[in-house]
């Protein structure tokens, strides 16, 4: 259990460094298929396809991460 979370861990600050000095990932949040409603002062977003991609890649690494430990 140890180790899955300094794994985690390492992982999320790889990806806050990348995020920070990169300015993010420019397509992140506005694949086809995310919801973006915009009238007046109101603005509702709604990242369908980002959270399911986003699932996808943390499914295969941590199926990586047990296959491999």
């Amino acid at each position: 259990m140890g180790k899955t979370l300094i794994i985690i861990g390492a992982v999320l600050i790889i990806i806050g460094i990348i995020i920070h000095y990169f300015k993010g990932i420019p397509w992140l949040g506005k694949l086809p298929g995310d919801i973006s409603f915009r009238r007046g002062n109101f603005s509702f977003h709604f990242p369908i396809a980002t959270s399911i991609l986003v699932s996808l890649l943390l499914t295969l690494i941590f199926y990586l991460i047990n296959k491999f430990r």
